[in-house]
């Protein structure tokens, strides 16, 4: 699997080349955001693992550029944890982020979970049919939503991965941890969080405060029920 790093610290970048050449990734290091996307242009990649704060261009920005000519599965390094910068990153079209200091392990487990999920997504193809409902209209082919007949277009990848699997699973109840299994794909390494940021956000997205579609379950996790109006208040 190849690989493009773009981060600025070299003792991050010494450190992901040895974990790298243990799993037989096959690992690019580049320093600067500028830099990082004259060579994200020259080939092909598998991943791509940005620094949030990058010389020349930010790790933020280069995100957003790369994300409008690829679908490639991209993670962000973040010194930065309050919920507005993570959410930030995910809007610009990352597929997940890891906060700083992290391990390299944990590292690991969430490009093995994002590149497994970009290839089920590939592979499993729906022929272009939608799944319709009363309120939304989905194919995971064409990668479009629809609500009461509208394009849903300000989705990012995550969030259509979310609203896809519960459109899916009506009604049915998920705890945080099965929710980042099933759609991040990866089982819980102790930041159920990024469920909660996305529901957030989807939530704005699709619905309204008395039929927010994705409910709060309390003591357990979510659901989607298009019948019911919302009990978290």
């Amino acid at each position: 699997m190849k690989i493009l790093v773009v981060e600025d610290n070299q003792s991050v970048c010494s450190m992901l080349e040895m974990f790298f050449m243990k799993e037989g990734y096959e690992g690019t290091f580049i320093h600067d955001g500028q830099s990082g996307f004259e060579h994200f242009n020259k080939e092909p990649w598998d991943l791509i693992i940005l620094d949030w704060m990058l010389p020349v261009m930010d790790g933020v920005t280069l995100c957003r550029k790369i994300r409008e000519l690829s679908k490639v599965p991209i993670i962000m390094l973040t010194a930065k944890d309050s919920e507005s910068d993570q959410v930030l990153g995910l809007e610009m079209g990352a597929d997940d982020y890891v906060t700083k200091p992290f391990s390299p392990l944990t590292l690991m487990a969430r490009i093995r979970a994002v590149t497994r999920r970009f290839h089920m997504d590939t592979e499993e193809k729906e022929e272009g049919q939608y799944i319709t409902t009363a309120h939304f209209k989905i194919s995971k082919e064409t990668r479009e939503a629809y609500f009461n007949d509208d394009l849903l277009g300000n989705l990012t990848p995550k969030e259509f991965d979310l609203l896809y699997y519960f459109v899916k699973n009506p009604k049915q109840v998920f705890t945080r941890e099965q929710l980042l299994d099933k759609v991040w794909g990866y089982q819980f390494y102790g930041d159920e969080r990024t469920v909660d940021v996305h529901i957030k956000r989807l939530r704005k997205k699709i619905g309204t405060a008395r039929q927010p579609f994705i409910h709060t379950i309390w003591g357990i996790g979510y659901k989607f029920d298009e019948s019911a109006e919302d009990h978290e208040s």
